[in-house]
């Protein structure tokens, strides 16, 4: 019987055929890190829907979802539509255009916090904009985030990361307080003691798409605690906006921070990004024909793509979609579907371990004997960690897409509206093969 590893190879020839080409042209072969993977990544052709194909023919239930970015699943027609219709209007026209209006007016109608609005063009570049706002605003240097919670891969953000931080000077670091999430009373000792801190920065619903939860009540703490002590709190809702609920996960558990950073869904499928709030916050970029303001104190904001017709009218369509359609009511049906499934799955087998997810995001545990909620992990953050260590982890995901599932690595799935109780129940099956060759080899 061949081992998950000798049968990946078997089905993708061509994958890996591309890979040793790409090794030469790319730093590990790849253009992203989750692409890194043992032996080599699979090298994808096209998607619709819920599902993707690769160079070799072979067909998948996808659960990457584009990062996160495709709430509407792959190629959504009204997307694909008003993309292709602009592209003969054009890709950059160097001007302000009307789609940007009517794209920071679904910004504004969705989500609690958004009063005024700042497109870029990434994830990151939205965190950075965030920091840079809330630094300028309270005139402090200092930032409070929380270790392993991922804000994209600017200097600042890597403090206490899971990433490497080659080259990132030290006294980057000096402005970065990492501190344990969940732990309240840390955080108020940590503004008693420091008067300098900007702000608080955070996924509102955990490190790594919510693979280590953050509990609903510690957000309702840390916006009361910011108010007493005049720091901006800063919801990192690249992954959760639009996504958690139309509003994000500020209108789901109705806490509204001051500023919110946005991309993914925000860009329908195409890049881009944004930093929503406070119009008084958000005003530090807004130039007041006074010198010493526009050239010392304004915050400077170019950016080449910024809010481009391209990305603005793939996001507008897809805002207009979460806003009208039951496209979050379906995808959380579909999460829960799949974490009941999975969580019935283990029992069967017998395999110590949990499915839990906020919405339409479901992370696996396993390995270790525990409750979970269905929503929320109940093991402590250093406990999750352990549970799925790299070669368990690599080995879940190439055992599921042996068995036609691709999930963003490992441990996560992101469904989407268009995933149905068929794709649901296949994945189920998918599991319990993988689960069985995994069993074999001495993983779990």
């Amino acid at each position: 019987m061949a081992t998950i590893a000798e049968r990946y190879r078997e089905l993708h020839p061509k994958s890996n055929q591309l890979f040793e080409e790409a090794k030469d042209l790319f730093p590990d072969g790849v253009t992203h890190d989750t692409r890194h993977v043992t032996p080599f990544p699979l090298y994808a052709t096209h998607g619709f829907g819920p599902r993707k194909w690769d160079v070799d023919g072979n067909e998948y239930v996808d659960y990457v979802m584009g990062h996160g970015a495709l709430l509407l699943g792959h190629s959504h027609p009204a997307v694909v539509q008003a993309v292709t219709e602009q592209l003969s209007k054009g890709t950059h026209l160097g001007a302000s255009h009307e789609l940007e209006l009517r794209w920071a007016k679904l910004v504004t109608r969705l989500i609690p916090s958004a009063e005024k609005v700042r497109f870029t063009s990434s994830g990151t570049e939205s965190t950075l904009m965030a920091l840079r706002l809330a630094r300028a605003y309270t005139g402090k240097d200092k930032v409070i985030k929380f270790n392993d919670h991922f804000h994209g891969w600017h200097d600042y953000v890597l403090a206490g990361s899971d990433r490497s931080a080659a080259g990132v000077p030290a006294a980057t670091w000096s402005t970065m307080i990492v501190l344990e999430p969940n732990d309240i009373d840390l955080v108020e000792a940590t503004l008693k003691h420091d008067n300098d801190i900007a702000a608080i920065i955070l996924e509102p619903t955990g490190a790594h798409m919510g693979v280590s939860p953050v509990y609903p009540s510690f957000l309702k703490e840390l916006r009361a605690l910011t108010k007493t002590y005049g720091v901006v709190l800063i919801f990192d809702e690249v992954v959760t906006g639009f996504r958690s609920s139309p509003g994000g996960v500020q209108a789901r558990y109705d806490v509204t921070p001051d500023l919110t950073s946005m991309a993914k869904i925000l860009g329908g499928g195409l890049p881009g990004g944004g930093v929503t709030g406070s119009t008084e916050i958000l005003d530090m970029i807004q130039h007041r024909e006074d010198p010493d303001w526009d050239n010392v104190n304004r915050i400077a904001h170019p950016g080449t793509f910024n809010a481009n017709p391209l990305t603005a009218v793939a996001g507008s369509t897809a805002l207009e979609l979460v806003a009208t359609t039951n496209a979050n009511a379906q995808a959380d049906a579909m999460a829960r579907r799949l974490k009941d499934g999975l969580n019935n799955l283990l029992a069967q087998m017998e395999i110590p371990g949990c499915a839990n997810g906020v919405a339409s995001l479901v992370h696996i545990t396993l390995g270790v004997p525990h409750e979970c909620t269905g929503d929320i992990c109940q093991l402590d953050h250093q406990q999750i960690r352990a549970s799925m260590p790299r070669l368990k982890n690599e080995a879940l995901k190439r055992s599921l897409i042996n068995a036609g599932v691709d999930p963003m690595g490992g441990r996560t799935l992101i469904i989407s509206a268009t995933h149905t109780e068929r794709e649901i129940d296949f994945t189920i099956g998918a599991y319990e093969e993988a689960l069985q060759a995994m069993r074999v080899e001495g993983f779990i």
